[in-house]
């Protein structure tokens, strides 16, 4: 009987092992699928950059060029002026990217970390700022920037960014600041180590993980930001790759080939810096929902 017994308890092991291999295997079957219908558009963009406009409309989306146009990328570098709009869209991103997290670390650290009359109505201010339309500000902020000069000049994009950026960072930011150890932050006040310094030396090192999410989320969102330089700026010294597209429509043709090509070399910093901190992206988020 105990011999059955030890069968029965075999076979139902035998039986869950091989449905636990099933559900893996169907599980990574649907990923696998996810993971080619997100890649699609990416394929789909590089041989629409390689064809011309008669292949673009008269050929499938997959289809290979029949001689694949290269020179889409080195015109739209050099003729289409897109080397003067990459450059400004990286700096302008870095810039403001810079500004935002770190300006957003200071002042979560100020309401996490010190005890102040009205840090929770300055929480309260930045959490309501979040529900601001961005398009009901565009007259309002083309006016003051009119008035101080700031039109037609990189300082307003910059500006733009940082102050509709901080809402989301400093509400990515306060969950794990909360949670930080105030141990250690007591530790170095009692060896006689300044704010300033412990915030720098101590606090920003203990919050990489975080600072690389709200990192890449304003990277992508000034590197995509259209609306801000479309009506800010006018002249082409100081456009983004965004506008610079525009370059290659025409009343009467519009050269797709160099469109694409150029949408092409748009998202590829993007893709890169994702692909270089997506581990510390997840670590952040991860972190960020466990411990808020």
């Amino acid at each position: 009987m105990m011999h059955t017994s030890a069968q029965i308890g075999g076979a139902a092991k035998s039986g869950s092992s091989m449905l636990r291999k099933i559900g893996y295997a169907l599980l990574y079957i649907i990923l696998i699928g996810v993971a080619a219908f997100q890649l699609f558009p990416l394929l789909w963009l590089l041989l629409f950059s390689l064809k011309n406009n008669q292949e673009v409309f008269n050929l499938p989306p997959l289809s290979l060029p029949a001689n694949p146009k290269w020179e889409n990328y080195a015109k739209v570098w050099n003729a289409g002026n897109i080397d003067v709009y990459f450059f400004n869209s990286v700096w302008i991103t870095v810039a403001a990217t810079v500004i935002t997290v770190v300006l957003g670390s200071l002042v979560t650290f100020a309401i996490t970390r010190m005890k102040w009359k009205g840090s929770s109505l300055v929480l309260g201010l930045f959490m309501v700022a979040m529900m601001i339309p961005v398009h009901s500000t565009l007259i309002p902020l083309f006016s003051m920037f009119n008035k101080v000069g700031l039109t037609d000049h990189p300082l307003s994009l910059v500006l733009s960014y940082v102050a509709f950026n901080m809402p989301i960072t400093i509400m990515i930011l306060l969950g794990f600041y909360y949670a930080l150890p105030k141990e250690v932050e007591e530790a170095a006040i009692i060896d006689g180590c300044s704010v300033n310094r412990m915030f720098f030396r101590i606090v920003l090192p203990m919050t990489s993980s975080v600072i690389a999410t709200t990192g890449i989320i304003n990277m992508i969102y000034n590197w995509n930001e259209f609306i801000f330089v479309n009506t800010f700026i006018s002249s082409d010294h100081y456009k983004t790759l965004t506008v610079g597209v525009q370059n290659f429509i025409g009343q009467y043709t519009t050269d797709w080939g160099a469109i694409g090509a150029t949408l092409m070399i748009s998202i590829l910093p993007i893709l890169v810096a994702y692909m270089f901190l997506s581990d510390r992206i997840v670590e952040g988020m991860a972190a960020g929902a466990v411990k808020g």
